[in-house]
């Protein structure tokens, strides 16, 4: 077994707005990294398996790191992001209204960038990149 430690150059985060529920803090990271999975499929590792033979699904090759801010320095970091054409998705507080990706998609198109309502977003990308993208934020409790 390698016992040398693994770097990443790049770093998975996940930004959620300081005044949600917990239990919109889980879905809105659960869908928010959805989003980054389906796209870079190179942030997913190999299927586990157990002693048994087990199989079970692959996960990211590399931790997610969840912070949080306030409404405004959501907006911040996602123009942040723009601006430094990482890749992100977003979740606004329209979508807790919905119930599937259709109509999640005609909200989120339905809105203006600049008003927006955001409750989170996760990004990916060089770790110093996304450092600065999330400048002001601070690690989820």
């Amino acid at each position: 077994m390698d016992d040398e430690q693994i770097r990443f150059d790049t770093k998975l985060a996940v930004l959620l707005r300081d005044d949600l529920a917990t239990w919109q803090r889980l879905n809105v990271t659960a869908f928010l990294v959805s989003g980054l999975a389906a796209t870079i499929p190179e942030l997913t590792g190999l299927p586990y398996e157990d002693a048994d033979g087990t199989q079970y699904l692959p996960m990211f090759r590399q931790p997610v790191l969840v912070f949080e801010g306030s409404k405004e320095l959501m907006a911040v970091a996602h123009s942040r992001a723009l601006g430094r054409r990482l890749p992100h998705s977003i979740f606004t507080a329209d979508l807790f209204a919905t119930g599937n990706d259709r109509d999640n998609r005609a909200a989120v198109k339905a809105v203006a960038q600049s008003e927006l309502d955001l409750v989170g977003l996760a990004l990916h990308g060089p770790k110093n990149a996304v450092d600065k993208t999330l400048k002001g934020t601070h690690m989820h409790p």
